[in-house]
């Protein structure tokens, strides 16, 4: 729809944001009898945020449960070194825990545990809309935990939900709108947003509640530098669709008192080949060979445990190399592995060269310091190498080295040598607000901000690790939460 920016608007319920938090909430307060409008930064053909882009891997281990370690891995990454004189009080009714527990900067378990009992019932709610459900390939070759997902991925929820909101225009559209301040009043609740469409056009929308469900800072190279620091200059998006992330919406809630959670100095990280123009184009494959720095020198464990657990802390190693920069490096015994092109998603072929002497020349590093190091890891690999097992882990580990690599340890010695080159990509960032089990937001005091909620990537759960498969089903369950619990303020 055009924007008549001389017009007032109301509604029910603003959703700012329309990847799978913001779909699920508007569709959710529709359906639950609220006049629903979206405002969305992206045009029509590119709504859906990160969403449109992804898998969409859900933690479960069948439709109707969660995986087993769910929770557990949540727990094990709910936030530093919280005070556990502050904690103890959790055991409390939540009337009577104390303001600084209700704003601590930890995730609430009770959040945690509302969101592995509704999961099953957003996945059943979803399939409502002609989505199907199933166990679908992964780039891993073995997995640690338990992963289904919709056929056709993130895009194929954002192209069923968006058709039912499309439909009868059951729901508003605000394209390449930016919400950029929340309007409160006198009595601090939200009531509206103002933002800005095309054109540097002022839009002032009002509603008795507003969702905001429009990602992390991913997008916003600013805050990215204030959080992450100076090597974030070395990071991107992930996918088209974080570019449009730009952190409006958590600084526009951090503004009137809404509390921070998660993790401000992280982010989801996943390798990817920098040449690559296509979505998540990661290589997933290093873990059977070696990683170089473009000084020519390994500097990480390339194999500590199974890949789909580690590649996130290996990433952020990456990041972290002079201009934020690694190779995955192998001989011709790659091609031993069965199906390891699963694991690359890259469509650029890698460097390749006969001697690792024209390899190092492609990688633009040292020859002398790269075959010192390749020599110095062959050295270091065991003399037999007959349990080698790609998809498990198989103690072949080196010996000697200041950096031992665990796992899968064979000698660079065979040519054709080949490299793909790494850069750290940014899937999502992990602070956020503050949010209960209905996703409303609450304040630095621990309460309630009334009329405003936060779904998704802004309702930051996340510490250190992404608790991997889980990003698409927390979006799905708290923008739900939140837009069920916004009909309901309106009817009462």
């Amino acid at each position: 729809m055009s924007n008549n920016i001389s017009t007032q608007h109301n509604f029910d319920t603003i959703v700012v944001g329309s990847g799978i938090a913001g779909l699920s909430a508007a569709i959710t307060a529709q359906q639950n009898g609220d006049n629903v409008a979206i405002v969305e930064r992206a045009p029509p053909d590119e709504r859906g945020g990160n969403t449109r882009y992804t898998e969409s891997f859900w933690r479960m281990k069948n439709e109707n449960e969660v995986s087993e370690d769910f929770e557990d891995r949540f727990a094990e990454n709910s936030g530093g070194w919280p005070d556990l004189s502050i904690l103890e009080d959790l055991v409390r009714d939540k009337e009577n825990q104390p303001a600084v527990l209700r704003s601590l900067g930890v995730v609430d378990p009770n959040l945690i545990a509302t969101i592995a009992e509704e999961a099953p019932k957003a996945l059943k709610w979803l399939k409502t809309f002609g989505i199907k459900f199933d166990f679908l390939p992964l780039y891993f070759l073995s997995q640690s935990t338990t992963r289904m997902g919709p056929i056709g991925g993130g895009l194929a929820l954002v192209d069923a939900l968006g058709k039912y909101a499309d439909e009868e225009e059951k729901i508003t559209w605000f394209y390449e709108t930016a919400a950029r301040t929340l309007i409160q009043d006198n009595f601090g609740s939200v009531t509206g947003i103002k933002a800005i469409s095309k054109n540097n056009s002022p839009l002032e929308l009002k509603a008795n509640n507003i969702i905001l469900a429009c990602g992390g800072f991913e997008g916003n190279p600013e805050m990215l530098s204030h959080y992450v620091g100076a090597q974030a200059q070395f990071i991107r998006p992930v996918s088209r669709g974080g570019h449009y992330n730009r952190g409006e919406g958590i600084k526009m809630a951090l503004d009137i008192g809404a509390a921070p959670c998660g993790d401000y100095g992280s982010f989801h990280a996943q390798p990817v080949d920098p040449r690559s123009k296509d979505w998540e184009p990661v290589v997933l494959n290093y873990s059977y060979g070696l990683l170089i720095n473009d000084s020519g020198l390994r500097f990480t464990d390339e194999a500590p445990a199974l890949v789909d657990s580690t590649y996130e802390a290996v990433t952020r190693i990456i990041m972290q190399q002079r201009n934020g920069l690694a190779y995955a490096v192998f001989d011709k015994k790659l091609d031993d592995i069965h199906n390891w092109n699963a694991t690359v998603r890259t469509r650029v072929p890698p460097l390749e060269s006969d001697t690792l002497e024209g390899l190092a020349e492609q990688m633009k590093i040292d020859p002398a310091e790269f075959l010192n190091t390749v020599t110095e890891f062959n050295s270091a690999c065991p003399e037999v190498n007959t349990d080698f097992d790609p998809l498990t882990p198989d103690g072949l580990r080196t010996e000697g080295l200041s950096i031992n690599k665990s796992h899968w340890s064979r000698p660079i010695s065979t040519p054709p040598f080949r490299a793909w080159p790494i850069i750290c990509s940014n899937c999502f960032t992990f602070g956020g607000l503050k949010i209960d089990e209905n996703a409303r937001v609450l304040n630095t005091e621990g309460d309630i901000i009334p009329g405003l909620y936060a779904a998704g990537e802004v309702a930051g759960i996340y510490y250190r690790t992404y608790t991997g498969a889980t990003s698409v089903m927390r979006g799905a369950v708290t923008g739900r939460l939140a837009g069920a619990d916004a009909a309901l303020r309106r009817n009462n």
